[in-house]
């Protein structure tokens, strides 16, 4: 197994405030993806074939956004986690966990609550 990680799915409630709120903090820019019952807005990935990557959600009744609850992921917040820090609160998101070190060996981890009210990880791993 190349990656713990294959796909994941963030879920919304306005797809375009957390479309806005992640392609701010990241400085990068989502893809569309438009099914019928689903609307999805994917990361951008260097290598697509790398197996490992993930959109924000939006479909009635399927997924619920919780600040507690659930699965919790860690997004790649390289080179530096206080980067993304950095941009939350102006992007409308809370800091639930500010920068912490792992350890040298494992790098930085923060949480953040997303626009939607989910709980992500962030981590970078050491220069």
């Amino acid at each position: 197994m190349k990656h713990a990680i294959s796909w994941f799915e963030i879920p919304t409630t306005d797809i375009d405030r957390a479309q806005k709120f992640y392609e701010s903090i990241f400085q990068t820019q989502l893809f569309p993806l438009e099914m019928p019952n689903f609307l999805m807005r994917v990361f951008p990935v260097d290598d697509p074939m790398d197996g490992v990557s993930g959109a924000l959600v939006h479909t009635k009744d399927f997924y619920k956004a919780s600040t507690t609850d659930g699965v919790l992921i860690y997004l790649n917040a390289n080179p530096n986690v206080q980067t993304i820090l950095d941009r939350v609160v102006a992007a409308g998101g809370q800091i639930a966990l500010p920068k912490t070190e792992i350890s040298p060996e494992h790098g930085d981890m923060a949480i953040i609550i997303d626009s939607e009210g989910n709980r992500i990880g962030l981590h970078n791993v050491p220069a």
